[in-house]
């Protein structure tokens, strides 16, 4: 076969005649209101030519109606990135949610750009077919989607999808990385934007299952967590809280770190000392700041070792499991001890707890199903997770339960002191209030109560619930109180 002639200037003339007729022709027939649509068109196809698109079709659920992750995530991102300038965007704010969230309207575009990749994003409805197909009423499938759309005709019933258009030269980008961003981003988002939970056990929650999605509704109760403390109004020595912050933030960032040394991607606290030095507040600093929910675990309240995995499964990540009062919730005392019983009958006895159940009865939970809980195969079910238990007398405890991996970070809370009682001035006293001329006088006051506090065992409790009775009395009047307190428990210590 010939190759094709090249064109003579004979018949190009002839061709640029016949442009400049249609043009004329064009011109005639079309109205003016109707050329710049028609350039732009045939400007949008020579693009299409020069720069060819791929797109991926993202429904909102499947055939079944099962919701596509993929769908909620992606108007989730371009709701907190892409639609800040939007001339509309839907808000929706779910009950208990701290602010409504934005989402990209039905026919309504949005732009984004990605490793120097710009995207284009479109909201639409489409015709589901009988098969879950899709039928797309303005032409145009699913080129270079993520897996394929029957095309069957509409059968009435709609749903929505986000075109995710791009040039096709960028697949690459696109597929392999910009969608498990947009998915890594909107996990994020979800965590910063849910309501935390405290959650608790009781004995009643245990009815069966096999681990499944439901034994966390089943097994735990919850209510909203409120709790207003900080690591700002923690009434502890300050070298000692921003110790215990920087070994959160550090823990929280290590995931890599401990899945390659073979570790469970947990860590141990066990707070210690008397009641009324701030665990507690600390607890719910703690969950503050790492925007953790919190599972209040009642050891009493569990029937058995297996109901002890259970709860344990059963949680869920970025969560904050808390024993209080170990030492009093099962006697899980020093087995090596010879004098932990105690002959003063105002101490509660020791319970033994044996690893093994009695033959013949039910199994209960034990020192061994407690260690597990902590530190066995169990305790890796769920990532990124922090274990805190609390005591009054942590001597007492069995130290197979304090070892590191364990219990990682032990902290004491100790009696009100110098820097704590700032801080708790600062609290409930506030520091705006004051005249420059009563410095001296409030310096007075607290090197004084600083000074008796050294003297004077006082919990940071007790300094708290002496400030609460001098509300509105100013804070010359509270510090003058305490003092005044301070000095009568001298009197009798001395």
């Amino acid at each position: 076969m010939k190759p094709p002639a090249a064109l003579s200037w004979s018949s190009l003339g002839s061709l640029v005649a016949t442009a400049v007729v249609v043009r004329a022709a064009l011109q005639e027939v079309l109205p003016p209101e109707a050329h710049g649509a028609l350039r732009a068109l045939l400007a949008r196809a020579a693009a299409a030519l020069a720069h060819p698109t791929d797109t991926i079709v993202i429904l909102e659920a499947d055939a079944n109606g099962v919701p596509n992750e993929l769908y909620e995530a992606a108007q989730l991102y371009l709701g907190a990135r892409c639609l800040a300038t939007a001339p509309a965007l839907h808000l929706h704010k779910s009950h208990g949610a701290p602010g409504p969230v934005a989402s990209l309207p039905d026919d309504h575009a949005a732009r984004d750009t990605f490793r120097g990749v710009r995207v284009a994003w479109r909201s639409q409805r489409v015709d589901q077919g009988p098969g879950g197909g899709a039928h797309w009423p303005f032409g145009g499938g699913s080129r270079g989607g993520f897996g394929g759309l029957g095309g069957g005709m509409g059968s009435g019933r709609q749903q929505r999808c986000l075109r995710l258009e791009f040039p096709r030269r960028h697949r690459d980008v696109v597929r392999g990385a910009y969608v498990d961003h947009v998915l890594a981003e909107a996990a994020e988002l979800r965590l910063r934007m849910r309501e935390r939970r405290l959650y608790t056990n009781s004995p009643g929650m245990f009815c069966g299952g096999g681990g499944g999605v439901d034994d966390h509704q089943m097994m735990w109760s919850s209510h909203p967590f409120k709790h207003p403390s900080t690591f700002d109004t923690l009434a502890v020595d300050p070298a000692l809280r921003d110790g215990i912050r920087d070994d959160l933030l550090r823990f929280v960032r290590r995931r890599e770190h401990y899945a390659r040394a073979g570790r469970a991607w947990k860590r141990g606290y066990l707070l210690h000392g008397p009641p009324g030095t701030g665990k507690t507040s600390l607890i719910a600093a703690i969950a503050n700041l790492l925007e953790f929910d919190i599972y209040d675990l009642e050891l009493t309240a569990v029937g058995s070792n297996s109901d002890l995995r259970r709860l344990l499964a059963s949680t869920r990540p970025k969560s904050l499991i808390v024993v209080e009062d170990i030492d009093c919730s099962l006697g899980l005392f020093d087995r090596t001890s010879q004098d932990a019983e105690s002959d003063d009958p105002g101490t509660p006895r020791p319970v033994r707890v044996s690893p093994f159940p009695p033959h013949g009865h039910r199994e209960k939970i034990s020192l061994s199903g407690v260690l597990n809980f902590v530190d066995g195969l169990w305790s890796s079910c769920v990532g990124e997770r922090l274990i805190v238990f609390t005591s009054n007398h942590v001597d007492r405890l069995d130290p197979a339960l304090l070892r590191p991996g364990r219990m990682d970070r032990k902290i004491e809370l100790g009696y009100c002191k110098g820097h704590a009682l700032r801080v708790l001035a600062k609290n409930y006293l506030g520091d705006d209030d004051r005249e420059p001329a009563d410095d001296d006088r409030y310096e007075e006051l607290m090197g004084e109560a600083e000074r008796l506090l050294e003297e004077v065992h006082l919990t940071p409790a007790d300094v708290a619930e002496v400030f609460m009775g001098c509300d509105g009395d100013g804070a010359h009047a509270a510090l003058q109180k305490l003092v005044d307190d301070l000095n009568t428990k001298s009197i009798v210590v001395k």
